[in-house]
């Protein structure tokens, strides 16, 4: 029988590559990033230990972009079982400090590419009875300090874009959930930002994806909406 297909949105070094690496082991895989920089190499290491990975450049917040990327993946792999949406704009700035285009970027990389990618699947796992929508969330949609002026709106907007969705799939057979990642992610970019951190301070990308595969398989008769996940050391 053929694999059933995740697509991963948003690949880079860190979270989005072990995400890609974690459901690699059940499914086919597709990779979408703006940049090809990280998803072919990944793609390589999937095919390498015998996956089936499909790295696409695409950009999420393009809306025919998006409408092309989900034709083919569905024609080169199948209809997605499972989506994950793993925006990863980032931006450190004040109120006063951060620019309009700088605040409507990072909410386009983040909720207008959740709401265009779960347009592109949901209709197909409605109809199927089955299907998982996963989003990765983080400290500032919950809990937002000052630097986060264009951050935390962006992730607070998916936070709400996921509960809408629980609330109208969810009834529909469709498993939506927002995984508030409540923590610096051990990757190269929070090394270089972070020299003096220790191993323990970060969360550990692939015990990220674990989670987010346990959120995928797990029985409809006590589905989770959200979740948090943090390292054991972190205050909250």
């Amino acid at each position: 029988m053929a694999k059933p297909v995740a697509v991963v949105v948003g690949v880079g070094a860190g979270l989005g590559a072990a995400l890609a690496r974690r459901f690699a082991e059940g499914y086919a895989v597709a990779l979408v990033a703006r940049s090809d920089e990280v998803t072919g190499s990944v793609a390589k290491e999937i095919r390498s230990a015998g996956g089936l990975a499909l790295p696409v450049k695409s950009d999420a917040t393009v809306v025919a972009e998006v409408a092309a990327t989900h034709e083919r993946i569905t024609k080169e792999l199948g209809t997605p079982d499972v989506l994950i949406y793993n925006g990863g704009r980032r931006p450190f700035g004040t109120l006063v400090n951060t620019s309009p285009e700088e605040f409507e970027a990072t909410w386009r990389a983040h909720t207008l590419g959740a709401f265009l990618w779960s347009r592109q699947v949901a209709p197909a796992m409605i109809e199927r009875k089955t299907g998982t929508i996963l989003f990765t969330g983080a400290t500032a949609g919950v809990k937002p300090g000052p630097s986060s002026a264009a951050f935390a709106p962006a992730k607070f907007a998916v936070r709400g874009l996921a509960q809408v969705m629980a609330r109208d799939l969810h009834p529909q057979h469709v498993h939506v959930a927002y995984v508030n990642v409540d923590g610096a992610i051990d990757m190269p970019t929070v090394r270089q930002f972070l020299p003096n951190v220790q191993d323990d301070d970060l969360l550990k990308p692939a015990a990220i994806a674990d989670t987010f595969w346990f959120l995928a398989h797990q029985d409809p008769s006590a589905w989770t909406h959200e979740i948090d996940v943090r390292p054991f050391k972190e205050r909250f």
